[in-house]
């Protein structure tokens, strides 16, 4: 099968490696099928779309939302390439699941406002399927309420027109859209099991996504969470559109 890329932006390779093990494991795919680009230390190379299956996007510690002038020179690159793939890609409605930073990059291409009003803290949240979400592919098998990792410091406030919601949660609404036919993003994290979310939180500790110094007690806080249900969606994905 043509493989699916995985585009990271974390800068510490220990995280960057478990996120792609991540994205293996619930995406159901071996590492001949799943490419991933470390755009935190490379330019994104211009992608030939049809040598791919689809586009995954991981989470990031880059904050989209800051002023401009706030933003290294890494994230203002790694901005504008982003920007420049959706171009691409969103007219072509390629096949695309962003985790988290995908909801920032595909809800401020089409015109969300992204800020820092529905921010949460580490957490299991519980997530409800709209009634468009319910019907959409990639949530077959998925219960309509559901428990998933999360933990941002912004997010999407404003739904873009060209958007169709498809899940929410009373602290954040706007948890999982799609645009078009192909296109996705979450909020929550449906990569993270337990022991990959304690990896990350330990790496993250004081970078506002829990109280500094309580990295332990939020680990343990999170432990018999069961957030299957959320990885489905990547397998789904995976299994809607892997081509040869």
């Amino acid at each position: 099968m043509k493989p699916f890329v995985l585009i990271s932006s974390r800068p510490e390779p220990a995280l960057a490696h478990s996120e792609y093990e991540s994205f293996l494991r619930h995406c159901g795919l071996n590492s001949d099928q799943l490419i991933q680009i470390r755009v935190d230390q490379e330019p994104l190379p211009n992608l030939q779309l049809d040598d791919y299956s689809g586009i995954l996007v991981g989470g990031s510690p880059f904050n989209a939302s800051i002023p401009p002038s706030d933003k290294s020179p890494v994230q203002q690159r790694v901005e504008a390439e982003m920007g420049f793939l959706l171009d691409k890609i969103v007219p072509r409605d390629f096949p695309f699941f962003g985790a988290c930073y995908g909801v920032a990059t595909l809800g401020l291409h089409e015109g969300g406002t992204v800020d820092t009003t529905f921010g949460e803290t580490v957490t299991a949240g519980r997530i409800a399927l709209t009634q468009e979400g319910r019907k959409d592919p990639i949530t077959l098998g998925i219960p309509d309420n559901f428990d998933a990792y999360l933990g941002h410091t912004e997010a999407i406030r404003t739904l873009p027109a060209s958007a169709i919601l498809l899940a929410t949660s009373g602290p954040c609404p706007i948890q999982m859209f799609r645009v078009g036919t192909n296109m996705y993003a979450t909020q929550f994290h449906p990569e993270l099991d337990h022991d990959a979310l304690a990896e990350r939180l330990l790496a993250y500790d004081g970078h506002g996504y829990y109280p500094a110094g309580e990295a332990a007690a939020t680990i343990a806080g999170l432990v018999g969470a069961d957030v299957a249900p959320a990885h489905t969606l990547l397998r789904n994905f995976a299994l809607r559109y892997a081509r040869d």
